[in-house]
């Protein structure tokens, strides 16, 4: 009896210790509520506190923002040929984390691809951690597609298209040195491309996508903003000359084996450039190497000693000065005459001679005599008028300005061999453009490779009358018995200079055996319309003057520019020509 009293005493005391039902009860009951206040906090924070966070979020799953391209802007000769467009092509890409290099019938991608699987696989292998890599770049739309088409096929996921514009070339290697070309996002990376891309490239949209669970567009939702396009550029350049131009400079570098050359055709009334070539050349829609400076538009970016070309200057400064008159005479007896440490030679002793000869035999002693006559400070002037030691403002990345020296830092020789060409630099279209100024009766204009509307104002630099007199001048550089007999063109009078300059050695001094050939000329003499300027670098053949290796090239680019511009004739004394003209009539 003892022990069962015992038993239930115990039993007492634990019963005694645990709450009351009632307790138990408010404590469950607490604990419900406590829930139902956390649950109805979290409804509170999710529905109206962090609502437009979740929706935000929730969107990215489903909504994306994609950006619209813009047309990129056609580029046009001044006719309206087309020389650049954008033509639509597709880039094949895929998301590494989906497409592995273990996805099942990797092979047949690859075979649409045209790709070996070996280097597919390392392309997926090597871009694994990214959600995004090109497998194949500017496919015509019709592969990509059957590209896609092979990958839903065989139930490969993670393959898209990417579509782009492309930027096309339809003159190819012609016109590459002036417009360059893009990169593959449709960027400008050399030439008037570059000059001009934003102008070109326009501003890209942006519209509002629904993406399906695999990433892919399924619905357009809403624009954003419309695309922009490009703006079109007009060139001043002919397409015609341009081609002429090309073919007689390519043919003249490589028949004389040298190792480049630039052309460049101004127009003489508006400062328009009409065609600019250079060699060695380059395609922009295949190989875009820069081996051997392919790329660089020599025309523009080179600079060299110009030689005799500068000869006809001295003579303009010296009548401008008073120091000459147009039929002066220059004594060169004996032929040579030292200044400091140079000796100022000629290659045959004239004696003496008046001006035009001095220019039509190319006289080194009689253009240093008159220069150290000059007064320097004058006669930089007229230099740095003409454009000389200035880029020409054209616009094009890289242009040069030259060399040239400032008439304090002239001693007599720097003063007498400026006259024929050395201790200066210039670009061949720096030359054609003082050159202008002569055809354009001493006014000098801004040049521009952009089609132009309005003819600029142009700054005085020569008197008319000295202008026109050091143009006839000139006429005898073309004459038989001149340094340019080959750049005669029947029926039409032409003046202009050569120049034959050493080349710097890479030792020191000149060489004597390399060469750069130049001419540059105009006509007709009597209303000149076209200027150009010619520049063989190192040619290697038997010749090597520049009247009988970059003269040829001016006359029959010249002949066929003025026909194809419809300028009349100024030479008809010729009785042939004149038969010729009637036959033509009848």
């Amino acid at each position: 009896m003892a022990a069962r009293r015992e038993k239930r005493a115990k039993r007492a005391r634990q019963e005694a210790k645990l709450p009351s039902f009632a307790l138990r009860r408010v404590g469950v009951l607490a604990i419900f509520g406590l829930v139902a206040c956390v649950l109805v906090w979290r409804a509170v924070d999710q529905q109206i506190l962090e609502k437009d966070f979740l929706q935000s979020e929730g969107a990215d799953r489903y909504l994306d923002r994609q950006t619209i391209a813009a047309h990129r802007g056609l580029i046009t000769d001044r006719r309206g040929a087309v020389l650049a467009l954008s033509t639509p092509v597709d880039s094949v890409t895929a998301n590494p984390r989906v497409l592995t290099p273990d996805t099942p019938h990797l092979d047949q991608l690859a075979r649409a691809l045209d790709m070996p699987l070996k280097r597919l696989r390392g392309i997926l292998r090597r871009n694994a951690h990214r959600r995004f890599v090109y497998l194949k770049k500017r496919l015509p739309p019709g592969r990509a597609e059957h590209v896609l088409k092979v990958a839903r096929a065989l139930d490969i996921d993670g393959v898209h298209l990417e579509r782009r514009d492309r930027r096309y070339y339809p003159t190819g290697e012609v016109f590459a040195h002036v417009l360059g070309f893009t990169s593959a996002e449709d960027r400008g990376q050399e030439g008037l491309e570059r000059a001009w891309d934003r102008e070109l490239r326009g501003e890209p949209g942006v519209k509002r996508v629904l993406r399906d669970g695999r990433g892919r567009v399924v619905d357009d939702v809403e624009s954003i903003r419309t695309p922009r396009d490009g703006r079109n550029l007009a060139l001043s350049l002919d397409a015609r000359l341009q081609y002429i131009a090309y073919r007689e400079l390519k043919a003249a570098v490589h028949r004389h084996r040298a190792i480049g050359g630039s052309a460049v055709v101004l127009d003489v009334r508006t400062g328009e450039v009409l065609a600019m070539v250079n060699q060695p050349g380059y395609n922009p829609n295949a190989n875009r190497s820069n081996r051997n400076g392919r790329l660089r538009n020599r025309a523009i970016t080179d600079v060299f000693e110009p030689g005799s070309t500068m000869k006809p200057f001295a003579v303009a400064a010296a009548l401008e000065q008073g120091v000459v008159a147009p039929d002066s005479i220059v004594d060169t007896t004996p032929g040579y005459f030292k200044v400091g440490t140079l000796t100022v030679r000629d290659h045959h002793p004239l004696g003496r001679i008046d001006l035009t000869t001095l220019l039509a035999r190319s006289s080194n002693v009689g253009a240093a005599r008159l220069a150290l006559s000059l007064d320097k400070a004058a006669w930089w002037h007229k230099l740095d008028a003409l454009g000389l030691g200035h880029a020409p403002g054209t616009g094009f990345p890289a242009e040069a300005g030259g060399h040239l020296p400032y008439f304090r830092e002239w001693v007599p020789v720097d003063q007498a061999t400026l006259a024929y060409g050395y201790g200066i630099s210039v670009s061949i279209l720096q030359l054609a453009r003082a050159y202008a100024a002569l055809a354009n009766d001493g006014v000098v204009l801004p040049v521009t490779l952009l089609r132009r509307d309005e003819v600029p104002r142009g700054q005085r630099v020569f008197s008319e009358r000295i202008a026109v007199d050091v143009r006839y001048m000139l006429e005898a550089v073309v004459s038989d018995k001149g340094t340019a007999s080959r750049a005669a063109i029947p029926g039409y009078r032409v003046a202009g200079k050569t120049g034959t300059v050493k080349k710097l050695s890479r030792h020191g001094g000149y060489s004597e055996n390399r060469y750069r050939a130049v001419f540059v000329g105009m006509a007709p003499v009597t209303r000149p319309r076209l200027v150009m300027a010619v520049m063989i670098d190192e040619p290697r053949g038997k010749e090597y003057y520049g009247g009988a290796v970059a003269a040829p090239v001016f006359a029959r680019v010249m002949s066929e520019a003025l026909r194809l511009l419809n300028v009349p004739p100024d030479d008809l004394e010729r009785p042939q020509l004149r038969l010729a003209l009637a036959g033509g009539k009848s």
